[in-house]
Parts: C-alpha cells; sequence; structure tokens
C-alpha cells in the first residue's frame, strides 16, 4: 500500500491542508491555529479592535462573522458599521477593499431575507475592524473625579 501526500501550491502559503500535527489548536503570539484537519484551511488576519487580533489558520467555509468570533469578538470601541475585508487579486497583487456593515446581519428584522452583503473569506484576507475610543459615564465620571481630587489637594497645599 502506497501512501501519497499531495502538496497545493497557491500564489503564497495561504492555504493548508489539514492541521498541524502537534495539535489542533496552537496559541503562540497573534497566531491562532483553528484548522480542521478533514478539509482545507486558509491563513487570513484580523486587525483592529477584536480582543485578539493577529494571524489565523481557519477552515476555508469560515465566514468573516466566525472569523469575528474566533478573535474573541468586536470590542465596545469597535464600529461595525464600517468592516474592511482587504484582499489581494490577481497576479499583479492588486489590493482591493471590500466594506460591509455587520450590523445589517445583527440587527436585521426578516430573518428570511437574503439580501445581506457579507463577504466571504478568501486565503490571505485581512479583515480590519475599525473603531475610535468611547467614554462612557463611568469614564467621565472617573476623569471628573481625578480633576477634582488634584484641585481639592491643589487648594488644601496653597491654604496652609
Amino acid at each position: 500500500m502506497f501512501l501519497f501526500i499531495i502538496k497545493i501550491n497557491a500564489q503564497s502559503t495561504d492555504y493548508e491542508l489539514g492541521s498541524a500535527p502537534q495539535s489542533s489548536f496552537r496559541q503562540q503570539g497573534g497566531y491562532f491555529d483553528y484548522s480542521d484537519p478533514r478539509t482545507m484551511n486558509i491563513k487570513v488576519a484580523v486587525w483592529g479592535y477584536v480582543r485578539y487580533p493577529g494571524k489565523y489558520i481557519v477552515p476555508i467555509q469560515t465566514t468573516p462573522n466566525d472569523l469575528l468570533s474566533l478573535a474573541g469578538g468586536p470590542t465596545t470601541d469597535a464600529e461595525l458599521e464600517d468592516l474592511r475585508l482587504y484582499r489581494t487579486v490577481g497576479s499583479d497583487s492588486l489590493q482591493q477593499m471590500i466594506k460591509f456593515d455587520l450590523n445589517d446581519l445583527l440587527w436585521e428584522k426578516d430573518l428570511l431575507s437574503t439580501n445581506k452583503n457579507i463577504p466571504s473569506l478568501q486565503a490571505g484576507d485581512i479583515l480590519l475592524v475599525p473603531g475610535a475610543p468611547r467614554y462612557f459615564f463611568k469614564d467621565w465620571l472617573s476623569i471628573g473625579l481625578s480633576i477634582f481630587s488634584a484641585l481639592i489637594s491643589l487648594a488644601i497645599l496653597l491654604t496652609k
């Protein structure tokens, strides 16, 4: 009986068949391995306002929603209406940016509608979750109390 090993060579090494032999999940720095040994796997990246940004090895049928979940979900500062998927297309390495709104899927009233504008993932894609720091009431209260405390301390020092 002969065992043949088939290796698929893409333009880059963004495809893998099966998973790493040592374990099915490996976390080291910003590198996460969620590969499935029974299917083709792709290498993608998630950057921005997610809990665990970094490079991911995921099964080929993974959606951007699944990838966001694997990355620990968006932080409170993330802007889910402006997600961006960067993709290299063609042999001349042109980059394409696909914008989509995750809130279309999250807050959709009619669950049976089919006009969702969520793209599929391909090998080498980079999912960017933009955002900006947001201050809530507790944050403003903390900042205000810090300033008030410093002013009172300064006033006490000046009156002595």
